[in-house]
């Protein structure tokens, strides 16, 4: 497997930095690296390790808190992210900004010890690559010898200022700073790449790992909406969660599974309902021995719909151009010929699976 390169330089060790990530067990180079790059583009060349681990906190907040991505067995990093969720009581999709400015102000005696627990070794073993082999013998003493001993080495990203816990401070060496700045956006496609590579190894039945990186863009959901309002218009459709009779006028369009584990809009997973339990469902799985059978009577229903109805039947056409993309999907679920029964059978063996490999992932059961 032929792995992403990166910008040759004359002024740093591009080799070397390409072995950034070689033997690596947990996540912390990663998101350690990732945080420096990030703030030596905001401008910053000297950080405190409290700083950098604030950001590699914000910058991983949603894969864990929203996503509910895995980041490793007893992975420190994940754990300080829950704790500082359930302290703060920050929203899982909180923005990046709000968290940073949360956490400078959070003086937590449990959260500084997690923190610590980080730096105990990411700091100087990340450098690794650009250290002479007689380093081996130095990584088991105290972190000022630890930091002597690397600063002599010319090649290294940043040398180490001052030893003083958190309040340890880096600076990021002129070469690589400028190296960082010109070549960001390549350094930053090197970085994610190696980021899938280990999320899926540690998520390997999750969905969309790539999509999963950040925040979402804003999604469009104007075709299966038009498609809905010209069923709801055509039939008397009541919400599988409450019972009430739909109309246009409340229309919200729910993820059936979460949005924030399958990662698409695909249409057998989208279901009308009203705002209120819209967000009342929010980020959970509807039990499935509650809601199955209703999604399903519901999507037939408008299925049928097509056979017998031209508005319908226009509405679905523009909508499955977008929001039907598996193809053995389209042959077989939304199949001209199709009973009720088959359908049912059908679309259950597509959910089940997806559904069953969110719930080990941890997503939380909802009932209206």
């Amino acid at each position: 497997e032929k792995d992403m390169s990166l910008p040759v330089s004359n002024s740093v060790d591009t080799y070397k930095l390409q072995k950034l990530f070689d033997n690596m067990s947990e996540c912390y180079k990663l998101f350690w690296f990732k945080g420096i790059v990030d703030l030596v583009f905001e401008g910053k060349n000297e950080l405190t390790y409290n700083q950098v681990i604030d950001k590699m906190i914000a910058e991983t907040w949603y894969m864990v808190c929203e996503y509910k991505l895995n980041l490793g067995p007893n992975d420190t990093l994940e754990k300080l992210i829950i704790e500082a969720s359930s302290l703060t009581k920050l929203k899982s999709s909180e923005k990046e900004a709000e968290i940073l400015k949360t956490l400078y102000s959070l003086d937590n005696k449990s959260i500084n010890t997690m923190k610590r627990k980080l730096t105990e070794n990411v700091p100087y073993r990340l450098l690794a690559p650009f250290l002479k082999t007689e380093q081996e013998k130095n990584w088991s003493l105290p972190h000022k010898q630890q930091a002597l001993f690397i600063n002599q080495n010319p090649a290294i990203i940043y040398e180490f200022v001052t030893i003083d816990g958190l309040n340890s401070k880096i600076r990021v060496r002129d070469n690589w700073s400028n190296y960082i700045k010109d070549n960001y956006d390549i350094i930053k496609g090197w970085i994610d790449y190696n980021t899938i590579k280990y999320l899926q190894k540690r998520n390997p039945s999750v969905p969309a790992i790539s999509d999963k990186l950040t925040a979402p863009g804003k999604r469009d959901l104007s075709k299966p909406t038009l498609y809905w309002k010209a069923v709801i218009e055509s039939t008397d459709l009541h919400d599988i969660y409450i019972g009430n009779s739909l109309t246009v006028n409340e229309l919200s369009i729910d993820h059936f599974i979460p949005w924030s584990y399958v990662c698409h809009d695909e249409l057998w997973n989208l279901v009308p309902t009203i705002k209120r339990v819209n967000s009342s469902k929010s980020n959970n799985l509807p039990d499935l021995n509650t809601y199955l059978e209703k999604l399903s009577e519901m999507e037939y229903q408008a299925f049928d719909l097509t056979r017998t109805n031209y508005k319908v039947k226009a509405a679905f056409i523009k909508c499955a151009d977008k929001h039907i993309n598996d193809e053995s999907i389209r042959r077989t679920l939304y199949r001209e010929e199709i009973d009720e029964i088959e359908f049912s059978n059908r679309l259950k063996e597509i959910i089940e699976p997806i559904y069953n490999s969110a719930i080990r992932l941890g997503f939380d059961i909802w009932k209206g």
